[in-house]
């Protein structure tokens, strides 16, 4: 027994003297692996706080066609009403200046003159104009030369006709 014994606390001893060692290898892994990750913060901070810089490339620049002065039409938008340009002709009227309010859009003319006769009777100077490329009748209630009177009378006008707009006429 006394064997046994003296076995079971040799086992012991050298259980508590290779247990309680500590182990330095186990704490400089942690300690390295701390610093990699302060290392790795430290180094995406410092990427964020530096600017990037862009490639820019050289813009493409549309080169200025002149015209004489006689060919150039320049309509402003200063007062932002909006104008379609459209290159009519007459079909039955005056004659058109440069601004005119359209109140009806017709394919067929017997309905753009039943609208010319109802503004007539109203005491307009209606006419019926033609866009040839759409193939439509414009009905005409009033014609101005500036864009202010244009767009002062189709205020007036869109009361009674809803969708009048303003055509500038291309020459």
């Amino acid at each position: 027994m006394k064997k046994y014994m003296l076995l079971s606390a040799g086992l012991c001893l050298a259980l508590v003297l290779t247990g309680c060692k500590s182990k330095e290898s186990a704490y400089k892994q942690a300690y390295e692996k701390a610093k990699a990750a302060e290392s790795a913060q430290a180094h995406e901070a410092a990427i964020e706080e530096t600017p990037t810089v862009v490639a820019t490339e050289t813009p493409v620049v549309t080169p200025v066609q002149t015209r004489p002065v006689t060919q150039t039409k320049v309509v402003d938008n200063a007062d932002n009403v909006r104008v379609t340009e459209e290159r009519v002709s007459v079909v039955s009227g005056n004659g058109l200046r440069n601004f005119s309010v359209v109140v009806g859009s017709f394919s067929i003319i017997a309905n753009a003159e039943g609208l010319q006769q109802k503004l007539k009777n109203q005491g307009y100077d209606a006419q019926i104009v033609k866009n040839e490329q759409k193939n439509m009748y414009r009905v005409v209630a009033t014609t101005f030369d500036d864009k202010a009177s244009a767009a002062q009378s189709r205020d007036e006008l869109i009361g009674t006709y809803a969708g009048a707009w303003l055509l500038y006429n291309v020459k």
